[in-house]
């Protein structure tokens, strides 16, 4: 899976390198995550931040990569689910107007803090990749400013049970993301 990350990583930037209408700047947003095929679990209401490079490829078409530090995981009673990465999704967009696009492509995300180990008192721990899928529509604003709406939806399972005898829930990232940009370009 990193070597397939680092190819569409390589291949993004060598496509944005030979492209025309270079774009790049930095976002922020809100995050409301939850892990599907898990019982009693709520929304986890987190943060997303990071920066953004793209290219135009035409008139309509366009593709984008992020480079995000992610809060996401669930609620629970008596403590929460807490599962933050640094996601790198590549979308392929769509212009539908000028200034109004639709997007999609995959989501490579990386573990870099969770509580998975003291949630379920160390019979299971947080994958260390996960793999999603995103779809979403953004508007670019005069002056340099986006806002965009994403769905993230897991393919990978977020959790993995360290024994085996022992059957612990696991299930996918859901995680619906509002956020706000500027780019420099």
């Amino acid at each position: 899976m990193k070597r397939l990350a680092i190819t569409v990583l390589a291949v993004f930037i060598s496509t944005v390198t030979f492209s025309q209408g270079l774009d790049l700047g930095i976002k922020a947003g809100v995050n409301f995550a939850n892990i599907t095929d898990a019982s009693g679990l709520d929304n986890r209401t987190g943060f997303v931040f990071g920066a953004f490079v793209g290219a135009k490829l035409g008139d309509k078409l366009g593709i984008q990569g992020d480079l995000l530090y992610s809060q996401q995981g669930a609620e629970a009673d008596p403590t929460d689910v807490d599962l933050n990465y640094v996601n790198v999704p590549v979308v392929i967009k769509y212009f539908v107007t000028e200034n109004l696009h639709i997007h999609a492509g995959p989501q490579f995300g990386f573990v870099v803090d969770d509580n998975i180990g003291r949630v379920f008192a160390n019979i299971a721990e947080a994958e260390s990749f996960d793999l999603s899928g995103v779809v979403g529509a953004g508007i670019d604003f005069p002056f340099g400013i986006r806002v965009d709406g994403r769905y993230n939806f897991g393919l990978s399972d977020v959790i993995k049970g360290t024994q085996s005898n022992v059957n612990v829930e696991s299930g996918k990232n859901s995680v619906v993301t509002l956020s706000v940009g500027y780019s420099f370009l």
